[in-house]
Parts: C-alpha cells; structure tokens; sequence
C-alpha cells in the first residue's frame, strides 16, 4: 500500500536510527536513548534543535533533540530523598539517570497518510545499574503529524513501590534567545538552579537574559514560545506533568561546554516537560504513569 509518510532506518554520525518523513516535516530519531534528535517542518525553520557539535557515539549524551531523563533529573543529590530512597547512585553519577545514553527497543511502527510514529521499551531490572533493585518498564511513543506527540510510560513490574523523577528534555530551535518570550507561565513560582534554587515567582512572560535555569512548580496551562524572528508561536501541551523547566546556557557556559558551539546559545531554549521534586512518580506494584507533551509551530 502506498503511503506519503516513511521511516527508513539510516546511521545518525555513530548512531543506529530512523528517517521519519510525512507531509507535515521530517524527523531524525537515534535508537540510543530512544532520543528524538531533531524535525523540520515541511518548508519551514527547524523546530526541534540538535547541536552541530553534538556527540553522535555510543554511550555520550547527544546535545539536543529531546533525551529522556530518568530515573533522576538533573544533580543526584538534588532530587528529593523518596528518590534517593529508590535509585541509590554511586557518587559522581552522572546528570539525569542513564537511559538516555542505553540502547531501547524499537517496539512498533507505523506510517500511513498523514503520519508516522514509532514506540520504544526499555526493560530496568533489579541490578540494571548500580543501586537499582527494582523492575521497571519504559514505553515511549512518538507520533509525527500535524504536530509532535511524545508519550512516556512507567510501568512498575516489581513487587515493591518505587519513586522516579523523569523529564521530556525538550530542545527547541529559536531564532534568537535574545528576542522570546515564553507565556504560560506567569504566576507560576520557580526555583532558579543556576542562583542557589532560590525560590521566586514569576511576573509576566519570560525572557532569557543570560545563564536561565529555572524548575517552574505547579504548571498546568499550555506554555508556548513566541518567536518573532521566525514569525511563529511554538506551544507545547504537557499532560500528567506539574512541572517545567527552562533552560539555556548563556554565553559564559556555553562557552565551556565541548559539545556545544560558543554562538549556539542564542539558537535554543529548552522548555521541558517534567516530573520531579514534590511532582516526582511514584509507582506502585502493577501500576503505570504516564508523562506526554505535544509540540506544535503555528503563525
């Protein structure tokens, strides 16, 4: 049968993937992490980032696209102690758990008129990673179509509880950091990790000025970002999150960062959908939660 939507499997620098086309853009998607890498809508800017000197090699996080961060996010010790309860990591573990640098399984796929999606699983057993003893299942689904569709699962397969933190580590492409704004978020407190995790609230929509790393709690409204380089609004719809983070490095750490060009601050945000702190999943024997967001660029 034919189909205008294809997936063909490629090599992505070092890095076994797939090629996702439909109508509505193109997708670059790495088997390692199960880490959508970036899209280009059809005719247009791109809309999800990836670093031109990103690592594409095994086991090195790849700068950009959308990695999944779990079974802690960010620094270990900053995560609340019912997760250090859970996922006891050796000292010096590296930032936002481990499957994001692990090989998933390509579970499914599917292209028909108008879309394309795949689903990936990821099996955490007792032992998987040091200080890990229990027995998880990861799904995540990605659907390409008249916008971006990103559904990660938890399910709990032990006998003992568990409690996780996991983001939807979202880059998006910008015209310039400078000139954006992100809306949605107003009245909302945040956290500020880049100046001690002092407590704050926000006024009005946001604008990055320098090194911006902000946890914002207890959002609930679309949050979209407005682009008037490019002429667009990119919105992003979390569902079974109450927390979002905004991050970009600013010049001074961008500077530092080897996977990173000097100038490419100014070329992304991240607004990542996110369940941590207070908001962090806890999953009991047989029981399943579920974290999604949509990604969509209109005028």
């Amino acid at each position: 049968m034919t189909t205008d939507a294809h997936i063909e499997s490629t090599t992505i620098g070092q890095l076994p993937g797939w090629r996702v086309r439909t109508p509505h853009g193109s997708a670059l998607v790495a088997r390692q992490g199960a880490q959508l890498l970036s899209y280009t809508p059809a005719g247009g800017r791109p809309l999800v980032w990836l670093s031109e000197q990103a690592r594409l090699a095994p086991g090195a996080p790849a700068r950009g696209g959308v990695p999944v961060c779990w079974p802690w996010f960010a620094v270990y010790d900053r995560n609340p102690q019912a997760v250090r309860d859970s996922v006891a990591a050796p000292p010096g573990a590296a930032s936002h758990g481990w499957v994001r640098q692990a090989d998933w399984q390509l579970a499914g796929q599917c292209a028909e008129a108008g879309a394309a999606g795949l689903e990936f699983t990821f099996t955490a057993g007792p032992g998987h990673a040091p200080g890990w003893r229990h027995h998880a299942l990861l799904t995540l689904g990605m659907r390409f179509g008249q916008d971006i569709a990103l559904t990660l699962s938890v399910r709990n397969l032990g006998a003992q509880p568990f409690t996780t933190a996991l983001a939807l580590h979202t880059y998006l492409a910008i015209s310039d950091s400078r000139r954006i704004e992100i809306h949605g978020l107003q009245g909302c407190d945040y956290l500020d990790m880049a100046r001690g995790w002092t407590r704050h609230r926000q006024a009005g929509p946001v604008a990055l000025d320098g090194e911006t790393d902000r946890l914002y709690l207890d959002t609930l409204a679309p949050v979209t970002v407005h682009d008037p380089g490019w002429s667009r609004k990119v919105r992003l719809q979390a569902t079974g999150s109450r927390s979002t983070v905004v991050w970009n490095p600013g010049p001074a750490k961008a500077a530092r960062l080897d996977d990173f060009a000097d100038d490419e601050w100014q070329r992304m945000v991240c607004v990542e959908t996110a369940r941590v702190l207070d908001d962090a999943l806890a999953v009991g024997p047989g029981e399943t939660a579920t974290v999604a967001v949509t990604i969509d660029a209109r005028p």
